[in-house]
C-alpha cells in the first residue's frame, strides 16, 4: 500500500496532550516545587518556589507545616502528576536519609490524598534527562532550567531549579510513554 507524503501510519499517531506536573525537591528546611504545563518541545512554567520550614521547629511540626503548604499548592493547581526526586542514601550519612524519608512520606501522602498520580525519579536520571549528564552540578541544572523556561535570572535557590528539573524529566518520560503506546 502506498502512502502519501505527510501521512503517517495509524501506529505512529501520538496524542499530544498537555500535562500539568508538580515537581518536588524534598527537604526539611527548603522544599523546592515547580509547576509546569508540559507539552513536548514546549514546556511552560506555571509557578515555582520553595516551602521554607523553620529550622528551629521540631521535626513533627515541620512535617505538619510541609503538609499544609503542599495541600495549598495541590489545591491551587490540581496537577495530574506529582514527580518527586527519589531518596539518595549515602552510607556516610544514614541519619540524613532517614530524616529525608519523613519529608518524602508527607509529600507522597499529601499528593495521593488528593488523587494525584506519583512518579519517583532518581537524581541521576533527572540530571541526565535535563542536562545530559547524570552527574551535573547544581549550577548546570540551574542554567539549563533558566534556558528551557527563558528566565531572566538563574532560579534561586537551587531547590527551585531542582524541582523544575524533576517536573521536566517526568514530562519527557511521560511523553515517551504516550508515543510508545499509540
Amino acid at each position: 500500500m502506498a502512502q502519501r507524503l505527510g501521512k503517517r501510519p495509524d501506529s505512529y499517531i501520538v496524542s499530544i496532550i498537555a500535562m500539568l506536573i508538580l515537581g518536588i525537591d524534598p527537604g526539611l528546611r527548603l522544599t523546592g516545587y515547580g509547576v509546569i504545563d508540559y507539552l513536548p518541545m514546549r514546556p511552560r512554567l506555571i509557578d515555582g518556589g520553595v516551602i521554607r520550614l523553620s529550622a528551629k521547629a521540631s521535626l513533627a511540626d515541620r512535617l505538619v507545616e510541609l503538609e499544609a503548604e503542599l495541600d495549598k499548592i495541590l489545591s491551587e493547581y490540581h496537577p495530574q502528576i506529582c514527580a518527586v526526586e527519589q531518596l539518595y542514601a549515602h552510607y556516610g550519612h544514614p541519619r540524613t536519609a532517614i530524616l529525608m524519608g519523613h519529608a518524602r512520606g508527607v509529600i507522597l501522602l499529601a499528593a495521593r490524598r488528593q488523587g494525584v498520580a506519583i512518579e519517583q525519579i532518581s537524581a541521576n536520571r533527572i540530571k541526565k534527562a535535563v542536562v545530559g549528564s547524570g552527574h551535573a552540578s547544581k549550577l548546570q541544572v540551574q542554567r539549563t532550567i533558566q534556558g528551557v523556561f527563558h528566565l531572566a535570572k538563574l532560579p534561586s535557590p537551587p531547590d527551585v531549579a531542582d524541582a523544575l528539573a524533576v517536573a521536566l524529566c517526568c514530562g519527557q518520560a511521560s511523553g515517551r510513554l504516550q508515543s510508545s503506546r499509540a
